[in-house]
């Protein structure tokens, strides 16, 4: 209630002060015969009064809370400014509208707004200046302290020829309730101006009412959002573009003459060699030099976890006519590690620090970064992102900020082992099998894929097995049938051909060897002698039909003698075959030893 008759008080005073200065006015651009003729009587009537306002003394600096009498002394003085430019610049009608609407406005807030007294006249400079340009420009100017963008907004950030749902909150911080808004955003056929596809159909949006709050809370919850649905321009160019949206409204029953104008930034990524775009969505004018990355490697090509690696960043200065100096990079790693108190970085710099420092980087030049860092031994085969944070000086404005970002691929060793192949029987005759059965570990931190195991000799019948995909840790089981197709003619060595592929169709292969000897079937000689035997014996008989007793007897001690080399033979191979057996199994101890 006190509020409501304090601003009755100060309201019932400007419409007086107004009312006379309009006079005022009107008597000097108007009128000016009036005043040449009155009477110099009333100039020595007031002239005690007008010495008393000229020493009078208005206090203007003070974090004192203001009051009614501050307030009312600040409508004046902006009154008396108003009709100062009126008179200065002899004003036509429409400019004398727009600069009484500033004046309305800038006592409306005053009337409502605690502050204190060095922000009052604080406020009143900006009101003056805001005067000055109505009146020098000759336009009409609508202020909109009142609306403005809301805290929660967020620069989006588009592609080109991504479309972008953008989400336009809009805040009433004045007192009264704002009817029938129409916002509308500006749009430009022009690259340079417009980063969206010009179509102006379905761009404008309406709202009854926006109610006036009192404070800035009630405000922000009360706020009105309009949703705007673009696509990027297919030739946008990389940077900051603004966006202007226009707001026409009505306030206490009058229709805003000119509507407000709200801006925000919307950040877009153009194809390469589009183009840069300044500003920073705070800037106002002029262009902001960009440092961009323009690729990297590594040396070696390849990094290993667990590897040493030196970097190399390729950057570029963009303007065309600024160098950047006091350029500071800082790398920084993403961060890996199962849970949140157990993280570390992917990679480690060797010399302890991750700044590099440049002097300068020259306009249109590029720069290379150059730092040795280790990977994590326990990294997982995959890119990790290594961000690269810009800090750096462009003629007069310091402290300026970018941040790029690379994917540094990762690959593990791949690692696998075997257990001992078990082959039984370890000795056949040709057109028999053999069951040949091991493992397969995947020992590595990779994936090995599409595992496959071949069996090779020339005493054998072409085999092969499948294992598939073996996860890290995880076992294959092989168990293949091999068949004899010839005799052995070597130490009866089978060669075990394994292989696999990496995430990227790479094929990797190693090899291991069994023993398996194949001979030739000895009961078929057998048979086939005593068929020979047998026929020698009825068509050499001697008289009476009976068998050559010499002849038998030659005939048994042959065989004999064959079947003994050949045992011989097969006690020898098998004599070689247990000895590199042992020897594979001391290879294998010591393996695991190691």
């Amino acid at each position: 209630m006190e509020k409501k008759t304090r601003t009755q008080n100060i309201t019932f005073r400007h419409l007086a002060g107004g009312l006379a200065g309009l006079f005022f006015a009107l008597c000097i651009c108007g009128q000016a015969g009036l005043w040449n003729t009155a009477p110099a009587a009333y100039a020595e009537e007031n002239k005690e009064s007008v010495s008393e306002n000229e020493i009078k003394y208005v206090e203007r600096t003070s974090d004192r809370v203001i009051t009614d009498d501050d307030r009312f002394d600040a409508d004046e003085d902006l009154l008396y400014y108003m009709q100062s430019l009126e008179v200065r610049y002899h004003l036509d009608e429409k400019v004398m509208e727009g600069l009484h609407k500033l004046f309305d406005s800038a006592v409306y807030y005053i009337a409502n707004t605690e502050m204190s007294l060095t922000e009052l006249w604080s406020y009143v400079s900006s009101v003056k200046g805001s005067m000055d340009s109505a009146a020098t420009n000759k336009l009409t100017q609508t202020t909109s302290e009142f609306l403005q963008v809301g805290d929660n907004w967020q620069t989006p950030v588009v592609s080109y020829g991504q479309g972008v749902s953008i989400v336009l909150p809009i805040v009433n911080f004045g007192t009264e309730e704002l009817n029938n808004l129409i916002v509308e955003p500006v749009v430009s056929t022009l690259v340079t101006e417009w980063p969206f596809e010009p179509d102006t159909t379905n761009y404008l949006q309406t709202e009854p009412f926006i109610p006036g709050c009192q404070t800035k809370e009630a405000a922000m919850a009360n706020r009105r959002e309009f949703t705007f649905h673009f696509k990027t321009r297919s030739d946008v160019m990389t940077g900051y573009y603004p966006l202007k949206f226009h707001i026409s409204y009505t306030k206490a029953g009058v229709r805003s003459e000119e509507p407000a104008e709200l801006t925000v930034y919307v950040k877009t990524v153009g194809k390469p060699g589009s183009g840069m775009i300044g500003g920073n969505g705070q800037e106002t004018s002029g262009s902001k030099p960009r440092i961009v990355v323009t690729g990297f490697e590594t040396n070696p090509a390849k990094v290993f976890a667990g590897e040493t690696f030196t970097l190399t960043i390729h950057v570029k200065n963009t303007a065309k006519d600024t160098a950047v100096t006091n350029v500071l990079f800082d790398m920084q790693a993403a961060q890996e590690g199962e849970d949140k108190t157990n993280t570390y970085s992917a990679f480690l710099p060797t010399s302890g620090s991750s700044s590099v420092y440049m002097e300068q980087i020259a306009a249109d030049t590029s720069a290379d970064i150059v730092i040795e860092m280790t990977a994590k031994a326990d990294l997982a085969q995959k890119p990790y992102v290594l961000d690269v944070n810009m800090k750096y000086d462009a003629g007069t404005v310091f402290d300026l900020t970018d941040k790029a970002s690379v994917s540094i691929p990762i690959s593990q060793e791949s690692r696998f082992d075997t257990s001992i192949p078990e082959v039984v029987p370890d000795s056949i005759e040709v057109g028999s099998q053999s069951n040949v059965m091991f493992s397969i570990y995947n020992t590595g931190k990779t994936t090995l894929y599409n595992v496959q195991v071949k069996f090779i000799a020339d005493s054998i019948a072409e085999a092969s097995a499948f294992v598939g995909n073996l996860q890290s840790g995880n076992t294959g089981n092989v168990d293949v049938m091999l068949t004899g197709a010839a005799p052995t003619m070597d130490d009866g060595i089978v060669k075990l051909e394994i292989s696999y592929e990496d995430d990227a169709g790479n094929v990797t292969t190693s090899e291991k060897e069994i023993t398996l000897f194949v001979t030739e079937p000895m009961m078929d000689d057998i048979m086939m002698g005593d068929d020979m035997m047998g026929d020698d014996i009825m068509l050499d008989g001697g008289e009476g039909g009976k068998p050559k007793v010499g002849l038998i007897v030659g005939i048994t001690v042959g065989v004999i003698a064959v079947a003994i080399a050949g045992l011989t033979v097969f006690v020898k191979l098998r004599k070689k075959k247990k000895e590199a057996q042992a020897r594979a199994e001391e290879l294998a101890d010591l393996e695991k030893d190691l």
